[in-house]
């Protein structure tokens, strides 16, 4: 059982999908709070998706592949994936599900630590794995690389 998201988490959340979504509309590319899965590649085509290691709810996840979506979430790679973190969930973002999105390329993976105000940006290389992070705080704007002309702007999302 996973413990309830703070006000905090859901804040930032909510200005995290806003400023994305504000900058897709009328583009192909999708935006997804949580709840909303991704089934990155199931271990054998016939086993049933609840039953997989790779069924995941990131908090915010863009897919740019329309094939991907169904009713139900995305089933392979998003494009970009926002873990924020939970003092209780920080181990699995951090390891778990850093190795399982590097694994299934997902182009950027950030992870967004509300209480240390700082987000981690992990950009997938070409040898397939992700590269050093760049950090950032709440002073910086982040420009997601997948996009250009998206920035996010930190002062917005950690502003209390």
């Amino acid at each position: 059982m996973q413990a309830t998201p703070s006000r905090l988490h859901q804040e930032i959340l909510s200005e995290l999908h806003r400023q994305i979504a504000n900058y897709l509309v009328g583009k192909t590319c999708k935006v997804y709070p949580a709840p909303f899965h991704v089934v990155l590649n199931l271990e054998q085509e016939n086993q049933k998706e609840e039953d997989s290691q790779n069924v995941f709810e990131p908090d915010i996840m863009i897919v740019c592949d329309p094939t991907k979506l169904d009713d139900r979430g995305c089933k392979g790679s998003p494009d970009l994936v926002m873990e924020i973190i939970l003092s209780s969930t920080a181990r699995k973002d951090k390891i778990e599900k850093f190795n399982k999105y590097e694994q299934a390329g997902v182009k950027e993976f950030w992870l967004v630590e509300p209480q240390e105000k700082i987000v981690s940006v992990f950009m997938l290389q070409d040898n397939h794995r992700f590269g050093r992070p760049e950090l950032f705080t709440d002073e910086d704007q982040v420009t997601i690389s997948i996009f250009k002309g998206l920035t996010i702007d930190l002062k917005m999302v950690f502003s209390e």
